[in-house]
């Protein structure tokens, strides 16, 4: 048994074919690029046509007994009623509707409806991007008939069937992970009728060639998927452009604690944890805008200085921040800027500060006082060093996934779970933190917290 697997990120798409052990063939990946319209008014879109025609490319290259498909949460595209788009698709990162679900906030009670969905009111979601869009935008509100993510776009397109896993409508804000279905007061709350939504079904369909196709599921469930962090006791971190922290539950309420998300899986499992904007690609601007050496030499040179920076505190929110103070109107700042500071010490600082998010995180997921066991996916395993600043700003042991594609090969996880197969852990090398550089970052935390709370006094609850 072979299936093929595809992942949809925010700038690229993969796709590979696995074995029935989740082992991906050798030669087999693909991967093909795409640009984010971005702007600097909050601006974040991708073109649905491109996307389209991305996949099907991929479709073509294989053939497998099966199909699973992750892409990125919470992004948004309103088409017509025969599926034409009428509008991009609007990403997570897109921030325009930031002053909308503000609007929300003060007219809603925030900790009841994330007691309810999992979500919380802001701008990732779909509430706010819809009352933003409504706001804006109101004949073309008006003219939409179905309101949809990308992957239910795309199968929907190639098999003339519409349909959203749970995994998927999870994530937008409108739904209720304890009834597993659309919840009708957020749906009147965004001005939507209920056959506006896509239907909720695990259940594959079907396309000739490649088998069964199972809906695409959330990019971060993916990865849980991929790093086989599903049992009690283990956690994933992603890090990629953005980077999380997410546990699995099959039993106990699906909720979480107020910051975090509490997302599903499937109808049988939701997942608990919080994710940070900047990451991955916090560090590519890095790269990118600062005079640094080569990746080599940067190495060398990280390796060099462990424990924090002496001097520089930087507060790392360049794109606006999620989990878990969910504070969309902070900018980045790096205090202790001298003459002398390099752009080394500057990409030390930024990356010290974005562990730091992820630290604060793992401290509020459920059972982290309990020996939790982190496994790391993404592209951080790369680089030994940073992934023992990880290790040593956390203050816990990490695992490396040696599948480096662990969202792609979640996808692959989730189709052969269904379709009888048993895949197999993908955990690797073990780094264990160093006790002296965990009590100065622990001191660092603090420190940045008091920064955090001197720039930026919290915002009064609602």
């Amino acid at each position: 048994m072979h299936v093929l697997a595809i992942d949809l990120g925010t700038s690229s798409a993969r796709s590979a074919v696995f074995d029935a052990r989740g082992t991906r063939l050798a030669n087999s990946l693909r991967q093909e690029s795409y640009a984010l319209q971005a702007a600097a008014d909050g601006r974040a879109e991708l073109d649905p046509a491109v996307l389209l025609a991305t996949v099907r490319r991929l479709l073509a290259k294989h053939s497998a007994s099966g199909v699973g498909i992750s892409c990125f949460w919470h992004s948004l595209m309103g088409c017509d009623g025969q599926g034409r788009p009428l509008t991009p698709i609007y990403t997570w990162a897109d921030s325009r509707c930031t002053a909308d679900a503000a609007r929300l906030r003060r007219r809603h009670d925030e900790r009841e409806l994330h007691a309810r969905t999992g979500c919380m009111l802001r701008a990732s979601f779909w509430p706010a991007k819809l009352a933003w869009l409504r706001r804006t935008a109101p004949q073309l509100f008006a003219r939409v008939a179905y309101w949809v993510g990308p992957a239910e776009w795309i199968l929907w397109q190639l098999t003339g069937e519409l349909r959203c896993a749970h995994g998927m409508a999870t994530a937008t804000g409108l739904y209720n992970p304890l009834s597993k279905s659309w919840d009708p007061e957020l749906v009147r709350l965004a001005q939507l009728r209920p056959g506006q939504l896509p239907p909720i079904s695990d259940t594959p369909l079907t396309l000739p060639g490649l088998g069964q196709v199972f809906p695409g599921i959330g990019d971060g469930a993916a990865n849980n998927l991929g790093v086989g962090a599903t049992a009690p006791g283990l956690a994933a971190i992603n890090f990629g452009t953005s980077a999380a922290v997410r546990i699995v539950r099959e039993r106990g309420p699906a909720r979480a604690p107020f910051g975090l998300f509490c997302y599903r899986i499937d109808e049988r499992r939701h997942l608990i944890g919080g994710a940070i904007s900047n990451a991955g690609g916090l560090r590519a601007w890095c790269l990118d805008r600062l005079r640094l050496p080569n990746e080599a030499d940067l190495e060398r040179e990280l390796a060099a200085r462990p424990g924090p920076h002496p001097s520089l505190r930087a507060l790392p929110f360049w794109l606006a921040e999620r989990a878990p103070s969910w504070r969309e109107d902070l900018s980045g700042t790096v205090l202790g800027i001298t003459q002398s500071t390099t752009a080394v010490d500057l990409l030390q600082a930024i990356t010290e500060a974005t562990y730091q998010r992820l630290a604060n995180i793992v401290a509020l997921v459920p059972g982290a006082q309990r020996n939790l066991r982190l496994i790391v996916g993404g592209g951080l395993q790369k680089s030994p060093a940073s992934f023992q600043r990880l290790a040593d700003c956390i203050g816990m042991p990490l695992i490396a996934a040696h599948e480096p594609e662990t969202s792609l090969r979640g996808a692959a996880v989730f189709a052969l779970e269904r379709l009888g197969a048993a895949p197999a852990p993908v955990a690797g090398r073990s780094v264990r933190p160093r006790a002296v550089h965990v009590a100065a970052y622990a001191r660092q935390r603090k420190e940045l917290a008091r920064l955090e709370a001197t720039l930026f006094p919290p915002a009064p609850r609602n």
